[in-house]
């Protein structure tokens, strides 16, 4: 398995703070909280480019939004032909 420095939110800058917490506002109420330590873990890979960060969950949060024409439903079946695809574990 291959290992990739994170910043923990404890010890992060202001910076990759809020480029954690802004995007979340968007997101599905079901994301509000990790549901593993391996849900927090994969967020954290992304503290190195905060600005990365920001625009990757930003546009997270505009492609499951509850305005677009596409149902909750959807957008769990997406993601997870998607993930089923690439191999995902998670």
């Amino acid at each position: 398995m291959a290992w990739i420095k994170t910043i923990p939110f404890n010890k992060a800058d202001k910076k990759v703070r809020d480029a954690l917490q802004g995007p979340r506002a968007m997101f599905p109420p079901e994301y509000a909280t990790p549901t593993s330590e391996n849900d927090e873990s994969v967020l954290l890979t992304h503290t190195l480019i905060p600005d990365a960060l920001f625009h990757a969950f930003s546009t997270f949060g505009a492609l499951t939004s509850p305005d677009l024409p596409l149902s909750r439903k959807d957008h769990e079946m997406i993601a997870t032909v998607v993930s089923e695809k690439n191999n995902c574990h998670y």
